[in-house]
């Protein structure tokens, strides 16, 4: 018999939200916490798939919007699913889009991304911009493709219909991403209008599922997606609400400022039932996150910061980020860190990316990018090990002061 999804908490932090635990799902297990590669397009940028699996990766997750824009969900549904098309054979997740369209939306015309800092009116100006790429209603997110212009339309309904034919094990509900902008009021509308859509995703998704089991096909999983911006209030009602539905697990979304992932994080696990698996969508590029969110209940994470920075020449290590490209390591034959195990770490020294960099070989970025996954599912992977070991604290307080020195994030205790 196929295995179904599962979750199961194999033990508990004392004093704190943190766990460590196993998703099952029909492509195999996931040990939580976990950190989910980023895989939007159906492809890990610089990395075959088996790469990501000799690194860590335990899973991959691809965005819904990219692929039914490119290269299309029925392709994707005619090869077999996600695992088949991209021939990779671990647990897979999806993400609704719902973030895409809030980046063609307010983000597109402001430039907003994992950061805002701009005063909160503009959002609302922004959001009413003939020049913007959407349209939201209660119907769903009118908006043109930003490949071609056509016309599209997202719905609760085709954004399920669309997730099933893709076929990962794991998918999110459609959801609004309001700016962090945005007045109250607005806030308050967008929260009613996820929930509502929130109903709806379930509904078809619960009627996809029959047709799966009826094909011998097995079930494949919704989380629902938690919003509510920067309030306190917004965030408890919205978890309350999703909470008090037949979700396999929930997803957090949102755009942070740094400092606010462990507020946001604990308002919502503090409310969402217990024994359903939490996804921090997006989480960022600060591995004091990781900690945070782990602390305060996330079980998986998942962001494109460690492939892109690394094409970028950003590399993390157990002293810090460090750029490659820098003149320094020219003649610097040692590996990128020292204490990293990586393919990267354990074959070339920086000497040779850097000129990889310097010299714009597409080598440069796997390498590199190599490594900054590596860096990150590992440090993850130690994170649960601590768990159940119960030395969690001592991990977390000699991995940050070695990473960040005397530039630990304000919002961070030891």
């Amino acid at each position: 018999m196929t295995k179904q999804f599962q979750f199961t908490i194999d033990k508990k932090l004392d004093g704190t939200m943190a766990r460590a635990g196993t998703i099952s799902t029909p492509h195999g297990d996931i040990k939580t916490p976990a950190f989910i590669v980023g895989g939007t397009k159906a492809t890990v940028k610089a990395l075959t798939p088996e790469q990501v699996t000799d690194l860590g990766g335990q899973s991959i997750l691809a965005n819904t919007y990219h692929l039914m824009l490119r290269p299309g969900v029925d392709i994707i549904e005619k090869a077999g699913g996600i695992g088949q098309f991209m021939n990779y054979g671990g647990p897979t997740f999806t993400d609704s889009g719902g973030f895409q369209v809030f980046s063609l939306g307010v983000a597109y015309k402001k430039g907003i991304d994992a950061v805002a800092s701009s005063e909160r009116g503009d959002a609302n100006k922004a959001r009413k911009s003939t020049n913007q790429l959407v349209n939201i209603t209660n119907e769903g997110v009118h908006f043109r493709s930003h490949l071609d212009g056509a016309k599209l339309l997202m719905t609760p309904e085709n954004s399920m219909e669309m997730q099933h034919k893709i076929g990962a094990d794991v998918h999110m509900a459609f959801d609004e991403c309001p700016s962090p902008l945005a007045d109250i009021s607005y806030l308050r509308e967008s929260i009613a209008r996820t929930h509502h859509w929130a109903d709806r995703c379930l509904g078809i998704h619960q009627k996809l599922n029959e047709q799966n089991v009826s094909a011998g096909q097995p079930k494949q999983a919704l989380y629902g997606v938690v919003q509510g911006a920067r309030h306190k209030t917004l965030r408890k009602e919205s978890a309350e609400y999703l909470g008090s539905l037949d979700f396999d697990g929930y997803g957090i979304g949102g755009v942070f400022e740094p400092g606010e992932i462990a507020s946001t994080v604990a308002w919502v696990n503090e409310t969402l039932p217990e024994d359903k698996p939490r996804h921090l969508l997006g989480m960022g590029s600060q591995p004091a996150d990781l900690f945070l969110g782990v602390e305060y209940g996330v079980d998986t994470f998942d962001c494109v910061a460690p492939t892109r920075q690394a094409r970028n020449g950003a590399l993390y290590t157990h002293k810090g980020r460090v750029n490659i490209k820098n003149a320094k390591y020219y003649d610097d034959f040692n590996p990128i860190d020292g204490k990293c195990d990586c393919y990267t770490c354990r074959n070339y020294s920086a000497a040779y990316i850097n000129h990889l960099f310097k010299s714009n070989e597409m080598l440069g970025a796997t390498l590199a990018s190599i490594h900054n996954e590596s860096f990150v599912v590992r440090t993850v992977d130690l994170i649960r090990e601590s768990i159940i070991e119960g030395t969690f604290f001592e991990y977390k307080r000699t991995f940050l002061t070695s990473y960040y020195g005397d530039g630990l994030p304000s919002n961070v205790t030891l």
